[in-house]
């Protein structure tokens, strides 16, 4: 039977809609068993499946798990759990593929699903494959079988194993009632130093805040309780355990671009002339302060599955983003797992008498807006930078980066425009020397979405 996959659900390196609406089980049965035929069509016999804490989860994955099946695969059900342990699972259990049923840090009423095949992210015309294949009904078929592994266990007691100890610290934590906050709250149990855990419980309605560390409000509990207890440092997780927050002593945020300053100084310290990458939204404090270290800073495309393809194909043993998706090759896999690299910072914490603190201040100072987000319409979104990109060529006064939407670099800084690959909506930033200096960017980025009759944001 063909089912017919509706197309803005079919996204750059994952699937996304709302749950029962353009996001059903009949959707993803059939997605499920797609996604089974390039598996075995390139040869694989086998695939892990995972889900997040959404209310909708469990009942998608079964959906999934049906579709797998019907193509004659053994279908490893991992269970319940942050992505980054569906991504362990496929390399622990020597899998070849695994599909995550998350909606990530999207809306309660949101759903959708990760791929990985051969050790490598499934996306773009991968992803797009799938529709058509569904579309067609054009399914391998066979009997297949399907085994329980749960992989919490196993997940925890991995990244544990990197955990360095030294002096003790005093950490607050936050799940944001998401799919880590067990194996969370099994990580503090076995860690040193004193842990306060905030929403550590699962809960798909999200009562808290939502979980989504890459804005600023949906910290201001873990700010608080970081004061209150005198904690060294906060970290918080977003809905499926991927990418990491962290508030230093003060509750200042390190964004995910200062976070990198840190992870790579310690890697290049052993690994000197490494390739680092980061995306176009991160700072040029961290592509400066990469190559004062003696790395190769490379910029390249937003989104999970980019980046960890770009790493493979340059063997580089870390990369992160802006919005908290870290990676490390570096003594792990290359996926971006929240946990793992939360361990990994406290790690470096524990082995100096350096607070984070310090290490957020010694940092070059810029003056720059957070990542700003403002509604577009999706078959719009990304003509507009095409546009922008076509109205600066040829400027002198100005350098236009395009490789992701457009980083217009001048002498008082850069700002950035970018489509969404997951929403509706644009992606700006600006990053300049000095307040005057932002002024002229903001200007200047003001003055080309009216020229796209785009009306601003409020910076």
């Amino acid at each position: 039977m063909t089912v017919a996959i509706n197309p803005t659900i079919l996204r750059e390196y994952d699937i996304r809609g709302i749950v029962g609406d353009t996001f059903t089980e009949e959707a993803v049965e059939a997605l499920g068993r797609a996604f089974g035929t390039r598996i075995k069509r390139a040869g694989g016999q086998s695939v892990c499946v995972g889900y997040d804490g959404r209310l909708s989860s469990p009942s998608l994955a079964a959906a999934a798990v049906k579709g797998l099946s019907d193509c004659g695969l053994t279908v490893f059900e991992v269970g319940r759990g942050p992505t980054p342990m569906l991504y362990y699972a496929t390399y622990a259990l020597e899998s070849d593929a695994g599909l995550m049923i998350t909606g990530s840090h999207n809306p309660p009423d949101y759903n959708g699903m990760k791929m990985m095949m051969s050790g490598l992210s499934f996306f773009g015309a991968d992803i797009q494959d799938l529709g058509k294949l569904a579309a067609a009904a054009d399914y391998e078929s066979g009997e297949g079988k399907v085994e329980q592994h749960p992989m919490l266990d196993r997940y925890v007691e991995r990244i544990l194993s990197d955990f360095k100890p030294g002096k003790d610290l005093k950490i607050a934590w936050d799940a944001g009632n998401g799919v880590a906050g067990e194996a969370m709250t099994m990580m503090c149990n076995k860690l040193p130093g004193e842990h306060t855990l905030l929403f550590a419980d699962i809960d798909g309605t999200f009562p808290n805040h939502h979980p989504d560390p890459t804005v600023e409000k949906n910290l201001a509990d873990l700010k608080q309780a970081v004061v209150d207890k005198g904690c060294d440092l906060g970290i918080a997780f977003d809905g499926d355990g991927d990418r990491i927050g962290v508030v230093d002593s003060q509750g200042r945020v390190l964004w995910g671009d200062q976070l990198m300053v840190i992870w790579a100084k310690e890697i290049l310290s052993r690994k000197p002339g490494s390739t680092i990458i980061a995306d176009v939204k991160a700072s040029q404090v961290l592509f400066d302060e990469v190559a004062r270290m003696g790395g190769q800073p490379m910029m390249w495309k937003t989104g999970h599955s980019l980046i960890k393809s770009k790493m493979k194909e340059l063997d580089s043993p870390f990369a992160g983003e802006m919005s908290g998706h870290i990676f490390f090759k570096d003594g792990y896999h290359g996926f971006d797992d929240a946990l793992y690299a939360a361990i990994r910072l406290i790690s470096i914490l524990t082995q100096t008498d350096e607070k984070l603190d310090d290490m957020l201040d010694a940092m070059p100072k810029m003056v720059n807006t957070p990542e700003i987000r403002f509604d577009c319409d999706e078959e719009r979104k990304f003509d507009v930078a095409e546009e922008v990109k076509a109205r600066l060529a040829g400027r002198d006064d100005v350098d236009v980066i395009a490789v992701d939407g457009v980083r217009v670099v001048s002498t008082d800084g850069w700002w950035l425009l970018r489509a969404s690959n997951t929403q509706p909506v644009l992606v700006a930033r600006c990053e300049a020397k000095d307040e005057e200096g932002l002024k002229r960017l903001k200007a200047s980025l003001v003055e080309q979405l009216a020229l796209s009759q785009i009306e601003a944001p409020d910076f």
